[in-house]
């Protein structure tokens, strides 16, 4: 059994999709179609923009659905590849589960452009810059980081939180809140046995409470945005668990802004389900070094190139 899964943010870099562009007419249309949706040169931002324009939240998540969804739309329409006959669950990482669901015919193309544009947005809006931080907590397992963030909020009578946002692999927890009280629970993490503390370059703190305006907004684009049976079961993050009726697709959705990325669980959930390998779709290997700690004898790999397309191509026809 196989699984697709597709990235998340901090896979990005500029240059990606500009080899698929170039080797593909299906993955040039890809990007002209998320281009005309946005009303933007999304594509030229990616491939010729700086990097502080790329890595604004409202440009990062459209930018890597594109990436994905050419890879995806060269497998489908240029190899002729069937994804329901191919694999047996998709998932991704926070804005990846909206490539997801595209690849699986939940969402088009289009719509999910808008959606992430818009989703980006609201994250962006929701906490002031300099208010929300995010920090990866390296060597301290989900349960110890709960315990954490639990004793980190409301530092002496303050309202300030922080929570685990992403349970990315065994070692390796992601927290957000407040400024203040993500630094606190980094200093509390070194003298309860963390390897290591990073603050993420992030504009927002995402995956917690603070996003509950971002989820309101995000809850009415999604009660009118027509969303189908996927052809495929999504396995959602905040639930680690396959999704395939629309109604509750678009809940996950709204819960996904304020809730955790149980990626870690995600994996584990689909290797027990007989998966045996995960192929990650897009830019970078960031998914697929998480797999390779999760769960060692799922086999892996990272299609992002029109050799390694062409590659897996190959081996699936």
């Amino acid at each position: 059994m196989r699984a697709f899964v597709f990235p998340g943010q901090g896979s990005q870099f500029i240059g990606m999709g500009k080899d698929l562009a170039e080797s593909y007419p299906e993955a040039r249309a890809t990007f002209q179609e998320v281009d005309d949706a946005l009303q933007q040169n999304l594509f030229k931002l990616m491939t010729e923009g700086s990097e502080a324009d790329l890595n604004l939240t409202e440009n990062t998540q459209p930018a890597l659905m594109a990436v994905s969804m050419a890879v995806v739309n060269v497998l489908t329409r240029a190899a002729g590849l069937r994804i329901e006959k191919c694999v047996n669950f998709v998932a991704g990482h926070s804005l990846g589960e909206y490539s997801a669901l595209t690849s699986v015919e939940a969402l088009d193309l289009a719509q999910t452009a808008k959606l992430l544009k818009l989703r980006g947005q609201a994250m962006q809006r929701a906490v002031p810059v300099g208010v929300g931080a995010m920090a990866a907590i390296l060597g301290m397992d989900l349960p110890d980081v709960e315990q954490l963030v639990k004793d980190a909020s409301h530092k002496d009578g303050s309202k300030d939180i922080v929570e685990a946002a992403n349970d990315n692999s065994s070692g390796q927890v992601v927290i957000s809140g407040h400024a203040g009280a993500v630094a606190y629970a980094m200093e509390l993490a070194a003298t309860r046995g963390a390897k290591k503390s990073v603050q993420l370059p992030v504009s927002a703190p995402f995956h917690c409470t603070l996003m509950a305006p971002a989820a309101q907004q995000m809850g009415y684009a999604l009660a009118d945005t027509n969303i189908r049976p996927p052809i495929v079961p999504v396995v959602a993050n905040v639930t680690a668990r396959a999704v395939v009726e629309p109604h509750e697709i678009r809940r996950l959705l709204v819960d996904q802004i304020t809730g955790m990325v149980r990626w870690r669980e995600s994996v584990t959930f689909m290797k027990e389900q007989g998966v045996t390998e995960m192929i990650e779709l897009g830019a970078g290997k960031v998914l697929s070094g998480l797999i390779k700690r999760i769960e060692k004898d799922v086999a892996v790999e990272s299609i992002g190139t029109p050799e390694q397309i062409d590659a897996l191509v190959k081996r699936l026809s």
